[in-house]
């Protein structure tokens, strides 16, 4: 396959941006089916598909978590990478790269013989049922047996992105994605092992698109390869930044496994184990719609630290302003399908009639605000690519620790009973992304230099 690289100091933003986001795009669709043909065919299981959903659906909290150990390294590293090959630091560039997949390494083996101890135990505690348990622990432990590679796939991929191969990021995904999506019926239907069976063709596909990254990195094609442990410097310095750059994807994830325990453990509590079904649902509709937004942040991300490295303040301000623009339009378009059209989604996983008459009134509250969505992403992006830590951790915590999850806790005792749960996502949307958004605008937009940004 031949590697074509995007030159980011041609100048052409949109051009750039387009070229890096629609191999995104593709990547993060081929992601979704990656993360969610699971519980597509989970969900279609003959007698159980409803109730082995929610149970398959009380991992997402343990996956979440997981990665964000990932974005740690790589959502820490990659933006770092791009910025110094901005200013033509190459072999600092590299050492960073290298720094991060080892950190990376060592944490991924932590967390599987950790992971596989403890699942039981979580999983009672974020919500999981005597009836839900029996689908959750043993795809949950499967699941871990893969994390390494899981996290080698998932955390270098965004190094090839920073140096222009989108293309080639792209593949990674794809390897995964249609490993997963053949798997799947084999081993869920065909070798009747069920949910076993998901997560055992999960952590094969896992391994695939591990073994592709790995010989991409160490290929002659990129500028920046993954070199052996003994001719890596490690420097205190380097490693502080990428942790603390990290940081704020890592609490991005941290704060999303939260809420998704938040959630599970009200609805457990007011509702049901179909609530919990319900929830998983709606949540794999959201990852869906959140595609083409997360994919034109991750197509910007390496593009505005490239520019910002490079001094080039126009070109920032006018990547901001493009990314703006379409996730706004995105997600207007994307609330008007839900509004007219939540059967469809909801379909997708289990037609239950009873499954249905929770939904649809629930899809309709918890996307009421989707277009605040594009705001916040932009801003979050921005800070993130920017090297603005602190604002990307602050503006995480704000929407998801301090406005939904006290919301999900206290909206069901309001008279609104589990439907309260629901409502905590838009009121989060409105207020956190506005906030996020108008704090980028004053504090970053239009500060903009020109000519050269300085820290």
């Amino acid at each position: 396959m031949k590697n074509r690289q995007v030159d980011f100091s041609n100048g052409r933003i949109l051009e750039n941006i387009v070229m890096c986001a629609a191999p995104m795009l593709v990547a993060q669709l081929l992601n979704l089916m990656y993360n969610i043909v699971d519980r597509i065919y989970i969900g279609k299981i003959e007698g159980i598909g409803v109730v082995a959903l929610g149970g398959v659906g009380l991992c997402f909290p343990i996956i979440s978590l997981i990665t964000a150990f990932t974005n740690l390294f790589g959502a820490g590293g990659a933006p770092l990478c791009s910025i110094e090959r901005g200013k033509r630091n190459i072999e600092k560039a590299q050492r960073i790269m290298n720094i991060s997949f080892y950190m990376l390494i060592l944490t991924a083996i932590v967390l599987t013989l950790v992971g596989i101890l403890v699942s039981e135990p979580l999983l009672y505690i974020f919500g999981a049922s005597n009836t839900t348990i029996q689908y959750a622990l043993p795809y949950m432990r499967i699941y871990f047996i893969g994390t390494l590679f899981s996290m080698i796939a998932l955390g270098m991929n965004p190094f090839i992105n920073a140096q222009g191969f989108a293309s080639t990021g792209m593949m990674t995904i794809f390897i995964g994605a249609i490993a997963n999506i053949i798997l799947d019926p084999i081993f869920i239907f065909g070798l009747d092992m069920g949910v076993q069976g998901a997560a055992i063709a999960t952590v094969i596909s896992q391994i695939l698109s591990a073994i592709f990254v790995l010989r991409f990195l160490t290929d002659k094609s990129p500028e920046l390869k993954l070199q052996h442990l003994k001719n890596v410097e490690f420097r205190g310095k380097e490693i502080k930044d990428v942790l603390s750059l990290g940081s704020s994807s890592f609490v991005m994830q941290c704060t999303n496994s939260l809420v998704q325990i938040a959630c599970n453990s009200m609805l457990s509590q007011v509702g049901s184990d179909l609530y919990i079904s319900c929830m998983t649902v709606i949540n794999s509709v959201r990852q869906i719609l959140e595609v083409p937004v997360l994919a034109i942040g991750d197509g910007s991300s390496p593009i505005l630290s490239y520019n910002y490295g490079a001094g080039n303040g126009k070109g920032v301000k006018k990547a901001i302003r493009i990314i703006t623009f379409a996730g706004v339009i995105y997600t207007l378009i994307a609330w008007m399908f839900i509004i007219l059209f939540p059967r469809f989604f909801i379909h997708i996983f289990n037609g239950d009639a009873d499954l249905l008459q929770i939904a649809i009134p629930a899809m309709h509250v918890y996307f009421f605000a989707f277009v605040f969505q594009a705001f916040q992403y932009c801003g979050q992006t921005v800070f993130k690519s920017l090297n603005k830590k602190k604002q990307a951790i602050f503006f995480s915590l704000l929407r998801k620790v301090v406005i939904v999850v006290p919301l999900t806790f206290i909206l069901p005792h309001t008279g609104f009973g589990a439907m309260g749960v629901f409502m905590a996502e838009p009121i989060s949307n409105f207020v956190g992304g506005s906030i996020c958004f108008i704090t980028m605008l004053v504090t970053v937009y239009c500060k903009l230099d020109v000519k050269r940004n300085k820290e």
